[in-house]
């Protein structure tokens, strides 16, 4: 008897089990395609729960150009994904975003009018911001004993092996360029050769070309300065206070990071769905604060906690951000920067 009520109750979960399986190849699959720890995964689970005929399929990427290679190869359907601001208009003129339906958007009247109409979309025609933010240079205060105001200080060569430059094409080359005067978006082929030049001539110094595991890596102190985002500055910080941050005093990029509908896309609407979710002031409130990352959104800046909304880290006076640039699309001369960030890599990866 025992044993047969074992049996029965071994059914009744297997059963339970199929017609689980079976609720959930009726949802519509919603693929989500992010930057690597850039979305508090409860928001998920709370939108899948409020839109039980949705299950979100979340994949990671590690840059821009990663993203732009699977969305382009069309092997998979993503719904959405988040491009940074030049990717975003590369992305739309050539032609692979849908154009968003602000009526199924309606929380876009949150975002700060700051942060709308900006050059790489105008009109908002193609996406929403997510987050924005700079790039500077994390130095721990307890092993750099001067004042941090120039990229000049990646050159120190009092700094060598000790401290991380960004594993990024853009981002790397654009402090070489900053460093030298010139604009982080210049296409003279004379300017990125002397950037290059400088990077090569950098190599001794830098410890390794990091991705995310930075914030770990500057908060266990293991180099002295690193250039980093300032969200990732912040996260160090809370990490270890003896973590500091900079914007150059020769400038830097002012970024966007934006929710757009790739073309692969088989659920527009559910895909807009899923950006107003985001956009609304409790779900943005809840992923900025756990992202530590600026946010765009108007009812967030009213409700975040005093010490985040006044930290210069993460929002940045206006005298700092007039020396910041946005990336432009530079993909008519991308053979020219794969050209250059392979002489400086190639290299590296041989000492």
């Amino acid at each position: 008897m025992k044993k047969r009520l074992i049996g029965l109750a071994c059914l009744v979960v297997l059963l339970g089990a199929a017609l689980l399986t079976g609720c959930d190849s009726d949802k519509t699959k919603l693929y989500v395609y992010n930057w690597g720890d850039y979305m508090d995964r409860s928001v998920i689970k709370q939108f899948e729960q409020e839109n039980p005929d949705i299950k979100v399929v979340y994949e990671e990427f590690a840059s821009n150009e990663d993203m732009y290679v699977k969305v382009t190869a069309g092997a998979s359907n993503y719904d959405v994904a988040f491009p940074s601001d030049y990717m975003v208009r590369r992305l739309a003129n050539e032609g692979l975003l849908h154009e968003l339906n602000m009526d199924n958007i309606p929380n876009f009247q949150y975002i700060d009018s700051r942060f709308t109409d900006m050059g790489y979309d105008p009109g908002n025609r193609y996406s929403i911001p997510y987050t924005w933010g700079t790039v500077g240079i994390a130095y721990n205060t307890t092993m750099v004993d001067e004042p941090v105001d120039s990229w000049g200080i990646l050159w120190d060569e009092k700094y060598e092996k000790n401290l991380f430059m960004y594993d990024s094409q853009r981002d790397s080359i654009a402090v070489a360029l900053l460093y030298l005067g010139y604009s982080l978006n210049s296409t003279d082929e004379k300017e990125l050769e002397e950037a290059r030049d400088l990077l090569i001539a950098q190599r001794p110094l830098v410890s390794s070309y990091v991705g995310d595991e930075v914030r770990d890596l500057m908060a266990a102190q293991e180099a002295a300065l690193a250039v980093v985002y300032n969200g990732d500055a912040m996260q160090m910080y809370d990490l270890n206070p003896d973590i500091e941050y900079v914007i150059p005093k020769e400038g830097s990029n002012i970024w966007f990071d934006c929710m757009v509908v790739p073309t692969t896309s088989q659920h527009k609407e559910e895909a807009e769905r899923f950006i107003d979710f985001m956009c609304r002031p409790d779900i943005a409130l809840q992923n900025t604060e756990w992202l530590c990352y600026p946010s765009p959104h108007t009812q967030v800046m009213e409700e975040l906690d005093e010490e985040y909304r006044n930290n210069p880290t993460l929002y940045p006076d206006d005298e700092a951000l007039a020396r910041c640039e946005e990336f432009d699309d530079l993909s008519a001369v991308l053979p020219l920067y794969n050209r250059i960030w392979d002489e400086v890599k190639v290299g590296a990866l041989e000492e």
